[in-house]
């Protein structure tokens, strides 16, 4: 039976991940890399105690929420399992999202206090007075201006804490989703989640061990970063390796060459710009690497071979959601089959459906339904959401697919119109609300549209109210106008104006025939 099966009633998931490896012996043992410091689990420990402790003397209870925006750092690690440990409920979220993102995480949480690293105060700082809920924001690594110093108040409290009397079945934390249309999901995991992601996921497919040292470009606020770079190497044992900076290819190379790390993770955007770069293997040593890891967005066939070819390195190729957890669908090291997702994931069962719901022969496409313990409870007030969603113990990930006869499912596209760029979910509907605002433009549409490495980015075709004013860096000033409006990532790497946008006899714009 597994360890997640047999897990007691009474359960908090901060002292499996956090206090069992001081307890188990490895309180002087490296646990996590950042820049020039080196934080042992015994640290990480003490760091976890005293932020758990500084919430609860600001009055944060459990089951209270607490928004966590945070780069990779240590106050992320602080924050996240301190929350959980008090039996708050710690919600990471996304460091590229722009101030009226925040605003309305704080506001559909209800998040009492908040963890923010200086650094993000300034897209973050000007709406905190707008959300009524919260109470205490903590500033990390740099001045908090009217708000509490972070490490102050972690230096004053106690580094002795008792984990709070918490249920396996009740909230631990919340991540949230992005969806074609509307605003982000919550979606509510529970505190024996991250265990079994880590022994199926992590133990019986990448086969993690306590000698791996793991390096994920996709950072701790998204679900794949989490498991890579903060609770994997900690159910292992392990060590990790945090970057608060951007991850660019040279950067990544760099932070590879010098930490010499076994398990890379990373996205088929990245891979691809990390090879464009000229003779990167003469340039930097990356021969610790034992296994490197692809999620996100499908990864092509030919980037898997290019890949392999140049570094000697498999590039094993998954799909997971942030409403399952972490990864579900993977090839296996020695058993790649280029271009596909793999086959299920130990513990997780995966079946392909029709709009009925019924089963479809081996080979045709249909929509992936998926079985696994480390599936969300619920979205947080999101009940129709939550209905279109689930169906009993499957999930509908929203993802078309087919099976072949060896049992390796291939992406097919996805339901919706959302598109993953960079391994990021963006919404369409999302870019054209923002382009529409530029007064030369009359009407637009966004779909995906493949790039020289066949990943896929946003196109925008767009109508002008002045065909005549389609002059030349025009273009370019309405991708600019996109970056300052949303998050930069979203905007479209091209742009084509049209004289119309096909639409049904109904006045719906088809995307379809765009993307043709």
């Amino acid at each position: 039976m597994s360890t997640w099966e047999s897990l007691p009633a009474e359960f908090n998931v901060a002292t499996w991940f956090v206090d069992r490896n001081v307890a188990q012996g490895r309180g002087t043992a490296p646990a996590f890399h950042y820049e020039d410091r080196t934080l042992t689990y015994g640290d990480v420990h003490d760091l976890v105690n005293r932020t758990g402790n500084a919430l609860r003397e600001l009055g944060v209870e459990q089951e209270n929420r607490v928004l966590v925006l945070c780069q990779d750092a240590p106050e992320f690690l602080g924050a996240f399992w301190g929350a959980i440990k008090i039996g708050a409920i710690p919600i990471p979220v996304n460091t590229l999202m722009r101030g009226a993102d925040y605003l309305y995480f704080l506001r559909d949480s209800r998040a009492k206090a908040a963890v923010i690293s200086a650094s993000l105060m300034a897209e973050a700082g000007p709406v905190l007075a707008q959300a009524s809920h919260l109470r205490h924001v903590l500033v990390a690594g740099g001045k908090p201006g009217p708000h509490l110093s972070y490490e102050e108040r972690v230096a004053k409290a106690s580094a002795s804490l008792t984990a709070a009397p918490t249920s396996k079945d009740e909230a631990a934390f919340w991540l949230y989703s992005s969806g074609s249309t509307g605003f982000p999901k919550g979606a509510v995991h529970l505190h024996h989640d991250m265990v079994v992601c880590y022994e199926t996921y992590a133990a019986q497919v990448l086969k993690i061990r306590p000698d791996d040292k793991v390096f994920s470009a996709a950072k701790l606020f998204f679900a794949y970063g989490l498991g890579n770079a903060g609770y994997f190497p900690m159910g292992a044992g392990a060590q990790s390796v945090l970057s608060p900076h951007r991850p660019t290819p040279d950067a990544v190379f760099e932070i590879i060459a010098r930490h010499r790390p076994t398990l890379f993770f990373g996205v088929p955007t990245l891979y691809a710009a990390m090879l464009a770069l000229k003779e990167p293997e003469k340039r930097w040593d990356v021969s610790s690497l034992r296994l490197c890891v692809s999620a996100g967005e499908a990864l092509p066939e030919e980037l898997y071979n290019r890949w392999r070819e140049r570094f000697g390195v498999e590039l094993i190729d998954g799909i997971g959601t942030t409403e399952i957890l972490h990864i579900f669908l993977s090839n296996r090291p020695g058993a790649s089959r280029p271009g596909s997702t793999g086959q299920a994931v130990p513990g997780y069962e995966a079946i392909i459906v029709d709009d009925e719901g019924r089963p479809v022969p081996q080979g045709e496409i249909g929509n992936l339904r998926v079985k696994g313990d480390s599936t969300m409870a619920y979205y947080w007030n999101k009940h129709e959401k939550t209905r279109e969603t689930l169906y009993g113990a499957w999930i509908q990930t929203g993802d078309k697919y087919w099976q072949d006869a060896d049992g390796y499912f291939w992406f097919a596209g996805r339901a919706d119109d959302m598109l993953k760029v960079g391994g990021i979910w963006v919404s369409p509907v999302e870019v054209e609300a923002t382009l529409i605002k530029h007064p030369a433009v009359l009407e637009t549409a966004v779909v995906g549209h493949e790039d020289t490495d066949r990943l896929v980015k946003p196109k925008a075709f767009v109508v002008l109210k002045e065909p005549a004013s389609a002059a030349a860096g025009l273009a370019d000033e309405l991708k600019a106008f996109v970056k300052d409006k949303i998050a930069p990532y979203k905007y479209p790497r091209w742009i084509e104006f049209v004289g119309e946008l096909p639409k049904t006899a109904t006045g719906k714009i088809q995307r379809f025939k765009l993307r043709a």
